[in-house]
């Protein structure tokens, strides 16, 4: 099962659950969608192999990503991958479920 299908699977049942079992799939996937994103970057910093930095800044701005001119290459390029990646249909399946959970009252940090 691919990283997306499974964040699918955890979103789609995630309105049934409650509590302990929503903070567990909720974890999962906040795994998941890390490991997606992670993955992503990869693919991303493989596609903008050569372009030099002032042009992903230039990329990344255009991406709706604010960046200033400190950053160096990595950080630029996670930036562009975040950007993709928050687009995709396990980004946005995640979102979903992390801002419904915490509409229930259920997040990944504990309140103080």
């Amino acid at each position: 099962m691919t990283t997306t299908q499974r964040l699918l699977d955890l979103a789609a049942a995630a309105p049934a659950c409650h509590d302990e079992d929503l903070l567990r799939l909720l974890r999962e996937a906040s795994d998941l969608y890390q490991q997606g994103l992670e993955d992503w970057r990869r693919t991303v910093a493989a596609r903008f192999t050569g372009l030099p930095t002032q042009d992903l800044a230039a990329a990344a701005t255009a991406a709706g990503m604010p960046c200033d001119a400190s950053q160096d290459r990595d950080e630029l390029l996670l930036l562009l991958a975040l950007a993709d990646w928050e687009m995709t249909p396990a980004g946005l399946a995640y979102t979903e479920m992390a801002e419904d959970a915490a509409r229930r009252g259920v997040c990944l940090i504990p309140e103080e």
